[in-house]
């Protein structure tokens, strides 16, 4: 879910969501969205990782890769993923050891990660199409380390919510939820997702707290060591495509350190595109995702030629 979120006990919040019963049946949105992409598998030391490729355009349009956070899967680009595959073709893994993906020979390493991640691209859209790739938190180190790893073939590089390139924020308190059971269960994800993920708690939906706790049963990797291991200014380092940077102003994580963070990174990469989202939290692409597919558009755009 989050690279800089620690655990205590679990309060139960009995308080439920009014949007929820206006919103469409988050069961079937899923299933809709998934059955309308194509599913692929990719090595993953001995074992395997699980890809799916949207494609509304009707043609071979350019690809953008989506890497999503720590305790994530592709659910995490729910309300972007529709968007974006009117003009892109949107491939999106569940990475190493999260979601439906295979855990990976090495747990701890970043960059040995990003090179499954790299292979496995190169495995569904072959290995000389160029692509963009977009980060959210731990997936901002993978999409730096893939841009780092292949070179010229990467147009774009766009990180989101990214929690390693400057001081470390405020480690956010989460409830324990494994152990518990319906409505007390329900209310603890929906009180971890406005401490972490969602600053507005009226756009904890139905849909949010459904993909909060399938991503939460099959998370196994531990990526807050990974994302603050440096490797991500490692990549930027040796980075040669454009990058670009969005982060929610009330990015949980991040704060209060947030500007320090931004300051190092446009002081690092003085070239690159960052913006701050107004009243927005961490897991910014889904509570303001109108606000970040028009920018996800224009940066995209911005780099189509290369």
């Amino acid at each position: 879910m989050n690279d800089d979120a620690r655990s205590e006990k679990p309060v139960a919040d009995p308080r439920a969501d009014a949007t929820s019963r206006v919103q469409p049946d988050p069961h079937r949105l899923l299933a809709d969205l998934e059955a309308e992409a194509m599913r692929y598998e990719t090595p993953n030391g001995n074992d395997h990782m699980v890809w799916h490729l949207w494609n509304r355009t009707g043609r071979a349009a350019p690809v953008v890769v989506l890497f999503h956070g720590g305790a994530g899967s592709w659910r995490h680009w729910v309300r972007n993923i529709p968007v974006l595959a009117e003009r892109y073709r949107v491939l999106v893994p569940d990475l190493p050891g999260l979601g439906e993906s295979d855990f990976p020979p090495d747990g701890d390493d970043a960059e040995a990660i990003a090179a499954i991640v790299a292979a496995g691209i190169d495995g569904v859209i072959g290995e000389d199409t160029p692509y963009d790739v977009v980060g959210f938190s731990f997936g901002a180190t993978i999409a730096a380390c893939v841009g780092a790893q292949r070179g010229d073939r990467v147009r774009s590089v766009t990180i989101i919510g990214s929690s390693g390139v400057g001081p470390l924020g405020s480690a956010v308190q989460l409830l324990k939820v494994r152990h518990l059971q319906g409505e007390e269960r329900r209310e603890t994800h929906r009180e971890n997702l406005n401490r972490l993920m969602i600053a507005d708690r009226a756009k904890i939906d139905e849909l949010a707290l459904l993909i909060q706790d399938w991503n939460t049963v099959r998370s196994r990797l531990r990526t807050p060591a990974m994302s603050r291991s440096g490797a991500i200014l490692r990549a930027l380092d040796r980075l040669h495509a454009p990058l670009n940077g969005i982060w929610g102003e009330f990015d949980a994580p991040a704060n209060p350190r947030a500007p320090e963070r931004i300051a190092a990174l446009r002081e690092r990469k003085p070239e690159a595109d960052i913006r701050t989202i107004p009243e927005a939290g961490h897991w910014v692409a889904y509570e303001a995702a109108e606000t970040v597919n028009g920018m996800l558009l224009e940066m995209l755009e911005r780099t189509a030629g290369r």
